[in-house]
């Protein structure tokens, strides 16, 4: 623990455990990951533990250009893979319904690591990675009969994107490493020279990131890590060599296998943005590996504005259309990339057919910022545009055989609005097995699955679209006692469907039924509560009011057995998470379920139930800019106001004491609760975890704002709770990952807090945990936090 301030005195601290039941709770078992074949009659079941013991956290990895390489398996480092395979038949064809069969466990090596999982296109065979010392192995498993073969030795390269993927029902491509490749290279014990970096013209604002390039050896090491060669692998384990030693971040086959986009890195590299910003050369080869077409050659992206919808001029977000053989499409920017620019037209689609020697055929252009696109058909394909300063999303209908047919507008709204989401259309594998859009047997009605938020509540629903007469019908929603959601439509009639069900009293299960057959579901899991400790905890969906008139919501918990007659007021912890909008009526909306089956796990706050405290989770905290005004501008007043009226409610509703009533949460949250905690008088203590606290460090920009700092410099130092220090009473815990990833919130921000406040005499205590990241991840790390959080608020809360 040596990232501690200096001058600090340091506590001498092993590990500790919360008390039970937590720590019981910690090691149950979480509900295996859920994977169904394309062809939705296959089922697999993934296990793996929640936690990782702290060991494996301690293992050597590499930092380079913002990945996290474990140099002896030449993968990502912090890599957390699953212990088993189970397979069953689902056991439905053509909308009739049958028991789904037993599991089969697949037979596998002891203390299996899998990773990298990959359905076939026939969803015959499941590949997957297994983690050996030296490196990752390919496998396959026959589905039908559970029999495994090992296609390669451990030389897979997943340094940077997916190691493999199918070409056909019978081959795969890889990237493997060099087999004559040496050891990395040494870092000189005398520095070459000076590292010098300059900027000579225009703007170049950047975000904080961290585990950046930080001089040539660390250029040399990315080179050595992502180097493959690119080979087609046969069933029989037979390898053939399709592109060689090149920094290959991606080969996708075209959607006849006939074609490979690849995508490789390029120098120069930079030492300010991850490897995601780096250039990059994106080529068409054949199946033999021969190059076809030269796409795009990608330069850095430099940033000239911390605008959101600033993106990269040229081509760019080029991929395969899905529903054709083999036809390139992608995006150019019409302003340059520059959100500032007033023009009409934003962005324009492109396509380009094989073989790639026509003039490419510009399919639809935007007036916002191109944002996603589902292919459907020869007439239909789906296209989103969004807008970040409104909030603004548009939802077309574009014509790709006839570009010339004027495009459909099907949705306006803002994407803030809740209420008016439409959900997602449900996609299925088209015949040349990429996902398209799911059809009714009426060719233009699709189907939209979405969470229904209301003011009622959260109602997940399933409704047919019709794409001529724009016309919604409800085929299906979920009901009280339950939160009920889509997960796959198994025909395209939108008779058979698997969900995933929950409700206060029953842990989330999937189930397989019949819409229009009224036939009782059948389970396809039996997953059982994991914390039977916690059967009793109440949970409420509560509903209040901001003194300007803004509906306010939030998650209430009250502790197993608690009688409000009996016990009176009890102590409380919010956790508190603010958000932006920029529209008054929509920042009230009801997003939340009152039906969730609720169970800690991790390091949630929600362990407190079990020592006899209560809880008011996700209080809404909307931060509102209207018009021309930017929400930040009044944060701090808009949060007070949030937090006064959360703290009246529970204290007039006599369920918590004012006297007893703290604040936490994380990243952004452990931001809200130390301003909170500066601002008011309303806490008796603050936990905040993995935040930041000093809005000067971050200058160009921050969670939803966009302006820099010398744009807006009363704001940012308004903002930071470090501006206001002196003025926390409150006794404050902070807790930290020594090895935060995340933008903005480096360890040295929480290290500066508790510098200040130490400085000031307030009582506060600073956790620093080895080896964790922003989210903490091993036994010990989220076992030890919990431990401080209960101590934290016995000691000055309860």
């Amino acid at each position: 623990m040596d990232k501690f301030p200096t001058n600090s005195p340091i506590i001498e601290q092993f590990w500790q455990s919360p008390p039970e039941p937590i720590n019981q709770i910690l090691d149950a078992p979480p509900p295996p990951t859920i994977l169904l074949s394309p062809n939705r009659e296959w089922m697999v079941e993934l296990e793996k533990p929640l936690l990782l013991p702290i060991a494996l956290l301690a293992e050597v990895e590499v930092a380079l250009a913002g990945l996290f390489i474990n140099p002896k398996t030449n993968a990502p480092a912090r890599h957390n893979p699953y212990g088993s395979i189970k397979i069953r038949a689902i056991g439905q064809s053509q909308g009739a319904i049958a028991s789904p069969e037993i599991s089969k466990t697949v037979a596998l090596p002891d203390n299996a690591q899998i990773g990298f999982l990959r359905w076939s296109p026939d969803s015959q065979k499941l590949a997957f990675t297994l983690t050996q010392a030296t490196g990752l192995e390919l496998w396959v498993v026959d589905v039908a009969d559970c029999t495994t073969r090992r296609l390669t030795e451990p030389v897979l390269n997943a340094a940077y994107g997916e190691p493999y993927c199918w070409l056909s029902d019978e081959t795969l491509i890889c990237k493997f490493v060099e087999s004559d490749r040496a050891k990395p290279p040494s870092e000189p014990a005398v520095p070459p020279g000076p590292l010098i970096q300059e900027n000579l013209h225009g703007k170049s604002p950047t975000r904080t990131y961290t585990n950046l390039l930080q001089n040539p050896h660390d250029e040399a090491l990315l080179e050595y890590y992502l180097t493959s060669t690119l080979e087609k692998v046969t069933l029989d384990g037979h390898r053939t060599v399709l592109v060689s030693s090149s920094l290959i971040h991606q080969a996708i086959p075209s959607p006849d296998s006939k074609f490979i986009l690849l995508t490789t890195l390029q120098r120069p590299f930079s030492y300010q943005v991850p490897v995601s910003y780096f250039p990059k050369k994106i080529q068409v080869v054949d199946d033999a590996g021969k190059l076809v077409y030269e796409v795009a050659d990608v330069p850095l992206f430099v940033r000239r504005t911390t605008k959101f919808d600033e993106v990269r001029t040229g081509r760019r977000g080029v991929s395969w259309r899905c529903d054709v053989q083999a036809t390139l499409c992608w995006i150019e920017a019409l302003d340059e990339g520059d959100p500032t620019c007033d023009v009409a037209k934003r962005d324009a689609l492109f396509e380009l057919n094989a073989p790639f020697s026509d003039t490419p055929k510009q399919l639809w252009q935007s007036e916002y910022r191109f944002h996603s696109l589902a292919w459907g058909k020869e007439d239909v394909a789906l296209v989103w545009e969004r807008w970040y300063n409104t909030r603004k999303e548009r939802i077309w209908r574009i014509y790709p055989q006839a570009p010339e047919t004027q495009p459909q507008l099907l949705l306006d709204r803002s994407y803030e609005d809740k209420y008016s989401d439409p959900g997602s259309a449900l996609m299925t594998v088209g015949p040349y097995r990429y996902r398209v859009l799911r059809f009714a047997p009426q060719s233009h009605v699709i189907y939209l699955s979405g969470r229904g938020a209301s003011p009622n509540g959260v109602y997940p629903f399933l409704d047919s679209f019709d794409l001529e007469t724009q016309q919604t019908h409800r085929l299906w929603q979920c009901q009280d006692p339950y939160l009920e959601e889509i997960c796959y439509l198994l025909d395209d009639e939108a008779q058979t469907v698997i969900t995933r069900r929950q409700s206060q009293t029953e842990p989330p299960n999937y189930f397989l039924f019949n819409l229009r057959d009224n036939q009782v579901p059948i389970a396809l899991t039996h997953y059982q509560d994991p914390a039977p400790q916690l059967a009793g905890v109440e949970s409420e969906l509560v509903k209040y009011q901001r003194s300007d008139g803004v509906q306010l919501s939030a998650k209430l918990y009250l502790p197993p057995g608690y009688d409000p007659k009996r016990d009176g007021p009890l102590p409380m912890l919010f956790w508190v998470y603010p958000e932006e909008f920029k529209d008054k009526e929509f920042a009230g909306q009801i997003t939340k379920s009152e039906n969730t089956f609720s169970r800690p796990s991790r390091a949630s706050v929600l362990f407190l139930l079990t020592q006899g405290y209560a809880l008011l989770s996700g209080p809404t905290l909307p931060i509102i800019g209207e018009g021309d005004a930017e929400p930040n501008d009044t944060y701090v007043e808009q949060l007070i106001a949030g937090a006064q009226a959360a703290v009246d409610y529970v204290v007039e509703r006599g369920i918590a004491d004012p006297n007893r009533i703290g604040i936490g949460g994380h990243s952004y949250g452990a931001f809200t609760t130390v301003n909170l905690l500066a601002q008011t008088d309303l806490f008796r203590i603050g936990i905040a975890r993995s935040g930041a606290y000093n809005r000067t460090l971050t200058p160009f920009g921050f969670q939803g704002e966009q302006r820099n700092f010398w744009e807006a410099q009363q704001t940012y130092i308004h903002m930071s709770p470090f501006t206001h220090a002196a003025k926390v009473k409150a006794p404050l815990l902070l807790i930290h990952g020594e090895k935060d990833s995340n933008a903005g919130t480096y360890p040295l921000q929480t290290e500066r807090l508790y510098e200040a406040l130490k400085g000031l005499g307030a009582t506060v205590r600073l956790v620093v945990l080895p080896l964790e990241d922003h989210g903490y991840r091993s036994r010990e790390g989220v076992a030890h936090v919990l431990w401080e959080m209960v101590n934290w608020c016995d000691k000055y809360l309860k």
